[in-house]
């Protein structure tokens, strides 16, 4: 039976032991230190207030064209009997070039018949005068009175001369048609196509090629009513200059212009107007020119220079909010949402015409449920802060401003 007792009491003597040690302990420890958790207003990046006076630039975009385009012709018949080396695609020539040479010899003989004729009737129109002369003489030896014209042979007389002015337009039509067996250009250019070869008989009217001028590229440019605003278009005070540019060999390259005239009209589809831009001397001929070649057909960016404006603010896109306003951290460092007055709005920048002060400190960060009177800090205002504490960037306003 004793033996039993010690069994069971071993055991709970400890357990009793170790609850009284525990208490013990847990009677002595000291209670932990109360800590204040400091709740820190939200962080924002700031951009500082800048006014200044600058040239709005209206982007638009546009194909190089030519501004002089021919479809060569015959105006006469004949078998071509040569081409120029040069009429070629993309071949290159000078005004006054010979591109195609017709046959000639049927030409060259109905020359010479014309002037065979012109000949005959000069040599009749003086015979006809010479016998004009001769009937004078005879009325005056004959009768003593005034002679009527058809005694001296007038109405002869202005027959033949009438013959001889026919016979030289008969000689100049000839001229100018063994003229137009050469097929001159008409201005500095290229071939675009070619569409006739040696041997091809062509008549009146038959289509030889297609030409471009290479002395000025145009590039039409769709402009909206919203671009019209910010654009002096082309007047007699001058025109706008224009920047073009494309990407060419893997290299940004640039072109000046210059913006002459707008075509007038508001296209029915699209509702845009057209303005022309001008580039002189597009393929380099000249050697006054400094740039390089600007060929028909490319595809090129356009910066025209628009407007002035003074006292202009320019800020990041990504500030303006959906209801036209900003956000604003006054000397108090409280968030304040101002009211603006945007004169124009891009992909990259708003420019606000009023509504900021020169200074001011224009939130670029994303805040989000921004509230009028809100406490925030900038980066500079806790020097101890943590740094890898996120802060918003422009760049994550951009999604709430849109």
């Amino acid at each position: 039976m004793s033996s039993k007792l010690k069994k069971v009491g071993i055991p709970v003597a400890i357990i009793a032991v170790a609850i009284a040690v525990a208490a013990g302990m847990i009677a002595g420890r000291e209670p932990p230190e109360k800590t204040v958790q400091e709740n820190k207003a939200f962080l924002v990046d700031t951009t500082a207030v800048y006014k200044q006076d600058l040239n709005f630039v209206v982007n638009s975009q546009g194909t190089v064209l030519p501004k002089y385009e021919t479809t060569l012709s015959s105006q006469v018949s004949g078998k071509i009997m040569s081409l120029s080396p040069n009429f070629i695609e993309g071949g290159m020539f000078k005004k006054g070039d010979v591109l195609l040479m017709l046959e000639q010899d049927d030409y060259l003989t109905a020359l010479k018949t014309a002037e065979a004729e012109l000949a005959r009737a000069k040599a009749a129109y003086e015979e006809e005068e010479a016998r004009g002369k001769v009937a004078a003489e005879e009325w005056k030896s004959v009768k003593n009175s005034v002679a009527p014209e058809l005694g001296l042979r007038k109405p002869q007389l202005a027959k033949e001369k009438a013959n001889v002015l026919a016979a030289e337009a008969q000689l100049e039509l000839a001229k100018r048609n063994l003229a137009r067996t050469e097929i001159r250009a008409p201005y500095d250019g290229m071939v675009k196509s070619k569409l006739v070869d040696v041997g091809h008989f062509v008549t009146t009217g038959s289509q030889l090629g297609v030409i471009y001028g290479t002395e000025v590229a145009e590039v039409r440019l769709p402009l909206s009513d919203n671009d019209l605003a910010y654009l002096e278009l082309p007047s007699a005070e001058g025109e706008a200059s224009v920047v073009l540019s494309a990407k060419v060999a893997g290299q940004q390259m640039q072109w000046s212009g210059k913006l002459v005239r707008n075509e007038g009209v508001v296209d029915q589809q699209s509702r845009v107007i057209y303005a022309v831009v001008e580039v002189p001397d597009p393929y380099a001929r000249n050697a006054s020119s400094n740039h390089l070649p600007l060929k028909f057909g490319r595809f090129v960016k356009a910066e025209i220079q628009g407007n002035h404006a003074e006292d202009m603010v320019v800020l990041p896109r990504s500030v303006l909010r959906l209801d036209g306003s900003v956000l604003v951290v006054d000397t108090e460092r409280k968030l304040r949402i101002r009211e603006v007055q945007v004169q124009k709005a891009d992909e990259k920048f708003v420019y606000i015409q009023s509504g900021l002060e020169q200074g001011e400190l224009v939130t670029t960060s994303a805040v989000p449920n921004p509230v009028d009177g809100m406490a925030v800090r900038l980066p500079t205002d806790d020097d101890s802060g943590d740094e890898n504490e996120p802060v918003a960037t422009a760049t994550a306003m951009a999604g709430d401003a849109q």
